[in-house]
């Protein structure tokens, strides 16, 4: 096989990372749409204008102004009852949602009877047309049946209705740094808005006042009750008192102190016997240990048994043992008595410390009672002397209340209406229409996938637009070789001659000799191009042959009208020879067109007769034009492809995706095949020129109609 130069790899593509916004691509697209912006803007105002001008209603806003004061004491003793309203940010905002509150507009609604008013109460009104459509709507999707109402129910839901419009149509505003608060009405009547703005005001005063009585009147009749109280239970907490104190021995603090000082005597005395008693105990048992006559002597400490052992010089005669004995026995015997009386009188005065430590006790428990029923009683009688003098001031006070609000401002029937502001709503219509052109733009723009220059085909890629063919003028694919023949000064004449000149330079070193065209998908001009290309070089005298190489689709029938029905597989198959089933037009030179098979058209292109038969042709035909299938439906080109010298990728214009153009190309670089140029094809003039482009491109610009006839 020859050298091929379509099978050199290509890089990909490269990355485009563009950061930076292009401000002056931007004006351009919104300049290029400029009629879509006009026409949403004009529409926009015109829609506003209808709205400010023919179908909204007039209204009317009317204010009353009121003001919080701030006393801190309106009478003194009362601050519980009768205080007036601080001014921090709390009250005031406390205050706004008092003049929110339902329930003071319930009775702005029921004063006015608005709930017969039309524009408050809904139901009155005459349906339009949306609630018409909503009602027939909602009448044929299943909903479940509501439930029915009694009469007072009813009655509340459509007062909560009229409430709730109310509420709506009501603004109340604190004065920024102030306590003014504005009440602001917005009716379709001027008068009735400046009536609801002054009554809401006198209501909220009123309702001021009427808190205050109702808190007044409360208050005196829970003193009152609680006065009853507290007067029953200091009669009980001074009855138990003088109870207590019938029933007990009259005693105080003084006394108590005396008998604790008895008391401290007693145990020192106790303290003293103690001591004393263990030692007469002590030495009582002394002498009872005593064994011997030396001992009994020593123990004793008597100076008659010491005489009487040192005059018998340690050995003691019968009577002298008889006197020792005696006046031994004396001693013992007195000892024994002394600790036996200090033992009962320890015990004598340890009974009388224990019976007078009792008295103490008790007398302490019953001062301690005493004490704590005269503290009851006392505190009985100041709470109850308090809450008596409350009552009475509360008594005293009642019908002197007065509000912590006061009007400032009544409202003022307006001359003008409020709403709608036409002129605003003009505008504001004109700016969102032009908000909305510039979005249609810029989202039409920013959702353009396809390719509309040859600059943006060659910054996706990364490969050269060989040639940029527009539409042709022809109303089948017959008469398109037709028109290039017959004109071949035209635009569309001129574009494919720069192609051919672009293909025949692609490759200095080797003219390439077998050139094949091909798309991404059906309908995208690559038949028309091959064609197109063949007639161009057949006009320079060039002996070219054509050949059908899309054997599934077969679409040479709808250019040619040849009564020969064999072509590439007879050839191929040897069943016949080349000039046996060889085509001629004068236009395009020879055209081998396909045949059906039921055999694979993949296999065919792969077998070694198709490579011989290329090879073969190499030798009689100055160039061989193939026009293969579509890349992304089936893998015949890619096939074909090994056996071409140049590679013709054909591009829509504005119409085949980025997508799918780098794919297809990504399909070749697998298959290790080099595209020589992409066209693109089937350029419109008109749409060039709308979207910016046709001053300064090829064969559809401005300019070139100076040298084409068309």
């Amino acid at each position: 096989m020859l050298h091929n130069p379509a099978q050199v790899q290509q890089p990909s593509a490269p990355t485009v990372s563009d950061e930076t916004i292009d401000i002056a691509g931007i004006v351009s697209t919104l300049w290029r749409g400029k009629i879509w912006i006009a026409l949403c803007t004009v529409i926009m105002v015109l829609v506003g204008g209808y709205y400010a001008y023919v179908a909204a209603t007039p209204l009317f806003q009317s204010t009353s102004v009121v003001i919080l004061d701030t006393r801190e004491e309106q009478v003194s003793g009362l601050e519980g009852v009768l205080g007036g309203l601080g001014g921090d940010t709390t009250v005031v905002n406390t205050e706004v949602e008092v003049l929110r509150a339902r329930s003071l507009m319930r009775k702005v609604v029921q004063s006015l009877d608005l709930t017969t008013d039309p524009e408050f109460n809904i139901a009155l009104q005459a349906p339009s047309t949306a609630d018409r459509l909503k009602d027939a709507i909602r009448s044929l999707l299943p909903s479940p049946a509501k439930p029915a109402l009694d009469p007072d129910q009813a009655e509340k839901q459509l007062v909560d209705s009229v409430v709730s419009t109310l509420l709506a149509k009501t603004i109340i505003r604190n004065v920024p740094n102030s306590l003014v608060f504005q009440i602001t009405v917005e009716s379709e009547n001027a008068i009735k808005s400046a009536t609801i703005a002054d009554r809401i005001a006198e209501l909220y005063i009123l309702e001021q006042l009427q808190v205050k009585f109702d808190a007044t009147e409360q208050a005196t009749d829970w003193l009152s009750e609680r006065v009853i109280e507290l007067q029953a239970s200091l009669e009980a907490a001074e009855g138990r008192l003088q109870d207590f104190r019938a029933s007990t021995q009259l005693i105080d603090e003084q006394t108590l102190l005396a008998l604790d000082r008895q008391a401290k005597d007693l145990r020192d005395r106790i303290a003293a016997s103690e001591s004393q008693s263990a030692a007469l105990t002590q030495r009582a048992e002394a002498l009872r240990g005593a064994s011997d006559r030396a001992a009994q002597a020593a123990v004793s400490d008597d100076a008659v048994l010491k005489r009487l052992l040192a005059e018998s010089g340690g050995t003691l005669s019968p009577e002298d043992n008889r006197s020792f004995d005696l006046r031994f026995e004396q001693i013992l015997s007195r000892a024994e008595l002394e600790a036996t009386r200090s033992s009962d009188q320890l015990a004598s005065l340890r009974a009388g410390l224990s019976e007078f430590e009792g008295q103490i006790e008790r007398q302490s428990a019953d001062l301690i009672t005493l004490q704590q029923f005269t503290r009851e009683a006392e505190s009985s009688r100041l709470i109850y002397e308090y809450f008596l003098n409350r009552m009475k001031e509360t008594s005293v006070q009642q019908g002197i209340q007065q509000a912590d609000s006061r009007v400032l401002s009544d409202a003022v029937v307006p001359d003008m209406p409020s709403a709608p502001r036409k002129s605003l709503i003009v505008a504001i219509s004109g700016f969102l229409g032009l908000m909305l052109g510039t979005g249609i733009v810029l989202l039409r723009e920013a959702g353009q996938n396809t390719f509309r220059s040859a600059r943006e085909l060659e910054e996706l890629t990364g490969r050269t637009v060989m040639g940029q063919i527009p539409q042709i003028p022809s109303r089948s694919r017959s008469d398109a070789i037709g028109y290039l023949y017959a004109k071949p000064t035209s635009a569309a004449a001129e574009a494919v001659r720069n192609l051919r000149t672009s293909v025949l330079l692609s490759n200095l070193d080797s003219q390439p000799q077998v050139i094949i065209s091909t798309s991404a998908i059906p309908g995208e001009g690559k038949t028309t191009t091959s064609l197109a290309l063949a007639q161009n070089l057949t006009q320079m005298g060039k002996k070219v042959l054509l050949v059908e190489g899309d054997i599934r689709r077969r679409v040479f029938g709808q250019y040619f009208k040849f009564e020969q029905e064999l072509g590439l597989l007879a050839v191929l198959s040897g069943e016949k020879r080349l000039d046996e089933v060889i085509n001629h037009d004068v236009r395009i030179g020879d055209v081998l067109i396909g045949e059906a098979t039921k055999a694979n058209a993949a296999d065919v292109f792969s077998s070694d007769s198709f490579a011989k038969f290329v090879t073969e042709m190499r030798a009689i035909y100055d160039f061989i034009i193939i026009d293969t299938p579509p890349v992304l439906v089936v893998p015949d080109v890619r096939i074909i492809g090994q056996q071409a010298d140049a590679i013709i990728f054909v591009v829509k214009w504005d119409s085949t995706s980025k997508s799918q153009v780098a794919e297809a190309l990504r399909l070749f670089e697998t298959a290790n095949l080099r595209v020589s140029g992409l066209v693109l094809t089937q350029i419109d003039a008109v749409g060039m020129r709308r979207y910016g482009y046709g001053d300064s491109y090829g064969a559809y610009a401005s300019y070139g109609k100076k040298y084409y006839n068309d």
